[in-house]
């Protein structure tokens, strides 16, 4: 099949998928009282091509005509597809990667962090807390990116006093670098603006609390 073809098909068959509504209820383990893990293998970017743009989508797409189980190939054009803005196409093609691995493969965590931060940017956060509560739950990681990450997640939602306990849990790991928001740029380098701002309301309501 032709790449151009496929990708009608992948779209045809997303759109006519149905995509249950997340819950903003899902359950979290209480906060550890560190979370000093670096965690690289979690939070890396899913690359099976070095192309960027409609040559990165091309070439993934004859990839997947060649082998349509590939894991790797559709979650990169997953991440590409929600990027673009094509949002149940990303959630149909990361669906057919996650199938197919399960949280003993090395490729699990950072499809799943990844698909958290694709849904968060989607305006999903419920959709977001469900992928990352799913690494915690397989894990128990202590890794450094839990506290922010889940306190914007569960701000967005309305969870405000969770998020402020996740905010602490990071004030207490390195009190130097979270107990104030201005290192926010240079702490959360992949963070876009809007996020940063997000986690400086939580910051503030941390702030005020401890403050009384």
């Amino acid at each position: 099949m032709h790449p151009r073809h496929l990708f009608l098909a992948l779209a045809i068959a997303a759109s006519a998928s149905a995509h249950a509504q997340s819950s903003s209820t899902a359950a979290l383990p209480r906060p550890a009282e560190f979370y000093f893990d670096a965690d690289a293998m979690t939070t890396r970017q899913v690359v099976a091509v070095r192309e960027s743009g409609d040559a990165a989508t091309e070439r993934l797409l004859r990839l997947i005509a060649r082998n349509p189980r590939a894991k790797a190939e559709h979650a990169q054009l997953a991440h590409l597809a929600m990027e673009g803005g094509r949002v149940d196409l990303g959630r149909e093609l990361y669906a057919r990667a996650l199938v197919r691995i399960d949280s003993a493969d090395g490729l699990w965590r950072p499809v799943m962090w990844n698909y958290g931060w694709d849904l968060y940017r989607a305006g999903d956060a419920a959709a977001a807390l469900e992928q990352w509560g799913a690494i915690l739950a397989a894990r128990n990681t202590t890794a450094a990116w839990v506290p922010p990450t889940l306190a914007i997640a569960l701000w967005k939602l309305d969870r405000r006093d969770e998020a402020v306990a996740w905010y602490a849990a990071a004030v207490r790991t390195e009190p130097g670098q979270w107990s104030g928001s201005d290192k926010f740029a240079t702490l959360l380098p992949g963070w876009r603006d809007d996020e940063r701002a997000t986690l400086a309301q939580v910051h503030a309501a941390w702030a005020a609390r401890r403050a009384l």
